[in-house]
């Protein structure tokens, strides 16, 4: 018997895939998963079979005979990769899916669980004896690669899917990307259960899901500045990323308080503004967490804040700052302390910034197809203390940002890359921007209609819905004199942000039909005023991936109305359980007994 699910509610044991496919077609039978599977691996010709192998290559043997030339053509490229995420080269789209296999094993087999939680009790899990297993794993890539598969612009690479496990168990995966192949892989994972016995099964073939995405970029920003992450936090949050079929990974890497980024041709900038000398990221640690982004179809973007928020740099630089730290009435000067913003007016500064992306650029290249410029909560008084300027008059300063943001946005262009900037350069400082320019919005649904209407792509992120940060009050200390002012000491942008506020959200919201197509997605943010490697990954997960399902199945259901919390939650729930199983350390979002017992935490119960 088969059941169709067509973006509605789901029974107990129905699939519980995060985010939510276009179409799933699920039954009832028992299947399961032996760990060395044989997996054929199909290219664009009929006769392009691009191996064939256990999915299990760290237990398994390679098959023989047949494909034993074949095999030697992909083994090459498999073995490349181990020495390639060494160099400054893009992944294939091979490199892609032969990551995406290994990671398929090691989900299925290994960071797997027994959904006892989400069972009724007296639950009995299926009967190991006499079992039917997946004869084998077919993927289909349909169509050659871009070039540029692992680093497109937004909209460049098809990342849809077919999934088909028949009740005789045979799985395919079709995709025109390995993209595509890599969101079907993960999908494939979340069909499957540990037994407590040993073994991993589903409960649901036969199976037939149609996907795509609704959103071309779907992300996380982390900012690494405020709070220090190791290389080990920032990669494990790229991996939930990934899992999330999100797609890009945005890394605000430098900010007022520290500079952690090591730019050799720069070396004073990160010895001298990290927040101590080891608490830096090398050229080859900041090289390895690109290509582990990239390796799993996540983009990373590559952020130096500027004008504002640049007092970092000060410390090497001192020449190149104006309204340093100053003391006791910062707020005056800066958004947070400490005040300090590149002088806009300085040749010193256009020199510098010269040799920091041409040192740079050419290292984000291989990984990406953006850089981002900042561009956001730049204060004009600021320029009050710059001897280049000594003015807050926004006659004076417009034509010298414009200026700042030329030079900028022309070298980024030169060295390949499409820049992005925050929604304030376009629109409280009325600059003129490239037509290639992503502006991203951060303020309100408002602004997001105003950057389309001017015509520029957009991407969303309001944070009175997607910033993860708040609701944990105020980071400042207030004297006495003015501490009543600002009891109960709630931070700006509170209250805390729950799953089902952030999964509330469309990014779509107050955008006209006809300027849709301009709004690309969006990120959740990700501010570390608070936030340190102790509490990161409570802090973004699973919520972040309540914005992560917006962002693929879109705000609205097949009927247009909003998506269901009540269908949604049992399925965050079970994704939770995923990403713990991965090492992540996701928040619960209900205690057991409502997991078991269906609607029974419901209110409002017709």
């Amino acid at each position: 018997m088969k059941v169709l699910f067509l973006l509605s509610f789901l029974t107990p044991l129905a699939t519980a895939i995060w985010p939510l496919p276009v179409s799933v077609e699920t039954g009832n039978t028992v299947l399961w998963i032996a760990e060395d599977v044989t997996v054929k691996w199909a290219g664009t010709g009929a006769s392009d079979v691009r191996s064939t192998r256990c999915l299990s290559r760290c237990s398994g043997s390679y098959l023989t005979g047949l494909f034993d030339s074949v095999l030697m053509i992909f083994l090459q490229p498999y073995k490349r990769s181990k020495v390639r995420s060494f160099k400054d080269t893009t992944p294939s789209g091979d490199e892609l899916v032969d990551h995406a296999l290994q990671q398929t094993w090691k989900t299925i087999f290994k960071q797997s669980f027994v959904p006892w939680k989400f069972r009724p009790k007296g639950w009995k899990e299926p009967d190991s004896n006499d079992c039917t297993y997946v004869a084998g794993i077919e993927l289909n890539l349909l169509k050659d690669d871009p070039e540029n598969v692992a680093k497109p612009l937004a909209g460049e690479v098809d990342e849809s899917y077919a999934l088909s496990l028949t009740e005789d168990g045979q799985a395919t995966v079709s995709a025109n990307s390995s993209v595509g192949l890599i969101r079907g892989l993960n999908t494939f994972t979340q069909l499957f259960f540990a037994h407590s016995q040993g073994g991993a099964y589903t409960q649901l073939a036969p199976i037939e899901i149609f996907d795509a995405p609704k959103f071309q970029h779907r992300g996380i920003n982390l900012d690494v500045s405020r709070n220090w992450f190791s290389v080990k936090d920032i990669k494990r949050t790229i991996d939930a990323v990934a899992y999330n079929k999100m797609n890009r990974f945005h890394l605000h890497i430098t900010d007022s308080q520290s500079w952690p980024l090591e730019i050799p041709a720069l070396p004073d900038l990160a010895q001298k503004g990290a927040y101590r000398p080891d608490l830096t990221y090398s050229p080859t640690q900041f090289r390895d967490i690109q290509y582990h982004a990239a390796l799993q179809g996540v983009e990373l973007i590559t952020e130096i804040d500027m004008p504002g928020h640049t007092s970092s740099i000060w410390y090497s630089d001192p020449d190149l700052i104006a309204a340093f730290n100053i003391q006791p009435d910062w707020n005056t000067y800066a958004a947070e302390p400490p005040s300090g913003t590149l002088k806009l007016n300085s040749s010193k500064v256009a020199d510098f910034l010269e040799t920091l992306f041409n040192d740079l650029l050419p290292r984000v290249l291989p990984y990406t197809s953006y850089f981002h410029t900042g561009g956001d909560e730049v204060n004009k008084m600021a320029y009050t203390l710059d001897d280049t300027v000594k003015s807050s008059d926004p006659a004076v300063l417009q034509p010298l940002m414009q200026k700042f943001l030329d030079r900028n946005h022309d070298q980024v262009r030169s060295l390949g890359l499409t820049p992005i900037v925050w929604e304030e350069m376009l629109l409280d400082w009325n600059l003129t921007l490239g037509n290639d320019v992503i502006v991203q919005s951060w303020q309100s649904d408002e602004a997001v209609a105003s950057i389309v209407e001017k015509g520029h792509k957009a991407l969303v992120g309001n944070y009175h819905f997607w910033y993860l940060d708040c609701g944990k009050g105020q980071w400042l200390d207030f004297d006495p004199s003015v501490s009543s002012q600002y009891y109960p000491y709630e931070d700006y942008c509170a209250p805390f942000h729950n799953w089902r506020l952030i999964y509330s959200y469309d990014p779509l919201s107050g955008v006209s039909e006809d300027k849709q197509h301009l709004v690309v997605g969006g990120e959740a943010h990700m501010w570390a005023e608070q936030t340190d490697p102790v509490n990161l990954d409570r802090m973004v997960w699973p919520r972040g991936s309540a914005a992560a399902e917006v962002l693929w199945s879109g705000a609205k259901d097949a009927e247009g109305q909003n998506r269901s919390q009540i269908e949604a939650s049992p399925r965050l729930s079970e994704f939770r359980e995923r990403l713990v199983a991965k090492g992540i350390g996701a928040e619960p979002i209900q205690m057991i007994y409502c997991l078991q017992n269906g609607t029974q935490c419901q209110l409002g119960l017709s």
